[in-house]
């Protein structure tokens, strides 16, 4: 009996390692992008929300999708926007937004909102194409607003 809790915990340890590892050669990936498709903000803003059963970035993308927060007419390799990420993270951390974006609800005014929030800093385009550091940026600042309960 030790001898197989002994092979079940080794077996667990390298598991662990193994996806620790893929998970960041994927964020090192996202740093070299200049835009970011659909299906990688997707995973990476559903990983950040702690979604579970995302089942990897088609998962996360699918799930997306069912959701609404991406169109309908999203191709999973698309350019994602400025405008349609803000939307995402809205919805996937459940962020409450002001009068017009609970009352429409679209892409452009969760980009207001996070604006507003200062979660999206300077003057950017909410159509322009996201990079990776952009994406990691923002999910940071989204993150750290989470933690010191400001959303």
């Amino acid at each position: 009996m030790k001898k197989h809790l002994l092979i079940f915990l080794c077996f667990f340890i390298l598991i662990s390692v193994y996806l620790h590892a893929q998970t960041a050669q994927t964020i090192e990936d996202l740093l070299d992008l200049r835009a970011v498709s659909k299906q990688q903000a997707a995973w990476l803003v559903l990983e950040a929300a702690n979604i579970p059963g995302i089942g990897g970035q088609a998962g996360a993308f699918r799930y997306a999708l069912e959701q609404n927060w991406l169109p309908a007419s999203a191709m999973a390799t698309d350019r994602i926007r400025l405008d349609e990420l803000s939307l995402m993270i809205m919805q996937a951390f459940d962020i409450r937004g002001g009068i017009f974006y609970g009352l429409i609800g679209n892409s452009h005014y969760a980009y207001r909102e996070l604006v507003h929030r200062n979660i999206i800093v300077g003057r950017i385009d909410p159509g322009m194409a996201v990079s990776g550091d952009e994406l990691l940026f923002i999910v940071n600042r989204v993150l750290s607003y989470q933690e010191a309960n400001l959303l």
